[in-house]
């Protein structure tokens, strides 16, 4: 292999791998030299691509380093908008609405790694997400070059996955509304207790409630860099 084919085994690795990995355990998935991996992770970070911080853990000792991909790492040689037209592809043939298909993807992230919270599902399809309390923040949008122009599909799309994996995940939440571009990079998901038993779309075709529309700000229909 040679240098990009290294550090691409490495993004898929750590692609593989939500909760990180350390040098040692990176060098055994690739195959390659811990000095080898240490020196390609190096390039990695500089790039933008990976980021490390210690383990945690709760036993003694010196914790190891972790790398983990940033959000441009999670979506580096990926190409997001093919992703999006095979979404809106799949939610026009069985006459669904933008939430209804978000709802189906955010069911199967859940189902692809249930030990995964939903602030990290959404991370790992390079949202930058955080949840804290009753909120998820998204500082990075997979799809900004449309939010702009069709906020109503994008930021759809974005409530349905976000209500899809909770639903799958048998949370007594739901958003209760999605804030966009309440900062130039930040998008705001608040949740609430759900008032009652939800129904949404399942991969099998079953029925949906739309989310209550909320108006959107009007900073919506600028060009955004977070959706």
């Amino acid at each position: 292999m040679d240098g990009e084919q290294r550090r691409a085994a490495i993004l898929a690795a750590l692609r593989g791998s939500p909760h990180g990995l350390d040098t040692s355990r990176l060098a055994t998935v690739v195959g390659l030299h811990a000095n080898t991996v240490r020196w390609h992770l190096g390039r990695l970070q500089a790039s933008g691509l990976v980021r490390s911080s210690p383990e945690q853990r709760r036993r003694r000792g010196r914790p190891a380093i972790v790398f983990r991909l940033t959000p441009e790492g999670v979506v580096a040689g990926r190409d997001e908008y093919r992703f999006l037209a095979l979404m809106l592809t799949d939610a026009l043939a069985r006459e669904a609405t933008p939430y209804e298909a978000g709802i189906c993807r955010g069911r199967h992230l859940h189902e692809a790694t249930p030990d995964l919270s939903v602030a990290e599902l959404l991370d790992q399809e390079g949202f930058a997400a955080e949840q804290t309390a009753d909120r998820i923040e998204m500082r990075r949008c997979p799809f900004s070059a449309l939010a702009g122009d069709a906020p109503q599909i994008i930021c759809g799309l974005h409530h349905g996955i976000i209500d899809g994996a909770l639903a799958a995940s048998e949370s007594d939440r739901e958003v209760e509304r999605l804030d966009a571009f309440v900062e130039p990079m930040l998008c705001v998901a608040k949740l609430r207790v759900s008032e009652s038993p939800v129904r949404r779309r399942s991969p099998d075709g079953g029925p949906a409630r739309s989310p209550r529309r909320e108006p959107l700000p009007s900073r919506a229909r600028r060009s955004p860099a977070s959706g």
